[in-house]
């Protein structure tokens, strides 16, 4: 029978050696998923903000218009959790955008109280301007990848942010 500082000093060897988490230094930065998107992810939006600029859009407004051409009628907070950006900043932004005419607000059918936004023809104009950049920013992240292994990629993904997400979108 073990004795309580015995058995104080077997749990604590236990824990200590086999049942902590590796270290960052063990797994390595190069394994580290949150890592790596981090870095893809600063890396994709530095390179698209530095080609947007010569066709006078912020990395947010070309998240706009990319969201809403294929989900018209949301809502601005909907919008900033898919943009990744806060709302109040989502809303200047948007601000913004109606001024140039870019997107639009209209009440919801239905529902007076929720404005949904819409892009405009000029909106649409604009995308279809930006598109080009940000496809070949995708083909060219995706260089030497098969169909299958994109696909395998993105399907991955995808279940890691049903893991974590917040929203039912």
């Amino acid at each position: 029978m073990t004795t309580k500082p015995e058995a104080k000093e077997k749990e604590a060897t236990e824990f200590d050696l086999g049942n902590r988490p590796p270290s960052l230094g063990e797994i390595g930065l190069d394994h580290f998923a949150p890592y790596l998107i981090n870095r893809i992810s600063a890396r994709w939006n530095t390179d698209l903000h530095e080609r947007l600029k010569e066709h006078n859009f912020t990395t947010i407004q070309m998240r706009v218009l990319a969201i809403l051409s294929v989900m018209a009628g949301i809502t601005v907070n909907e919008l900033a959790v898919f943009a990744v950006t806060e709302q109040s900043t989502m809303s200047r932004t948007l601000h913004g955008m109606e001024r140039e005419g870019l997107v639009r607000r209209q009440n919801r059918p239905g529902d007076m109280r929720v404005r949904e936004l819409h892009l405009t023809e000029q909106g649409r104009d604009a995308f279809r301007q930006i598109w080009p950049l940000m496809h070949g920013s995708l083909e060219h992240m995706f260089e030497g990848f098969s169909d299958e292994e994109c696909e395998t990629l993105i399907g991955l993904l995808t279940r890691v942010l049903r893991n974590i997400r917040r929203h039912d979108f």
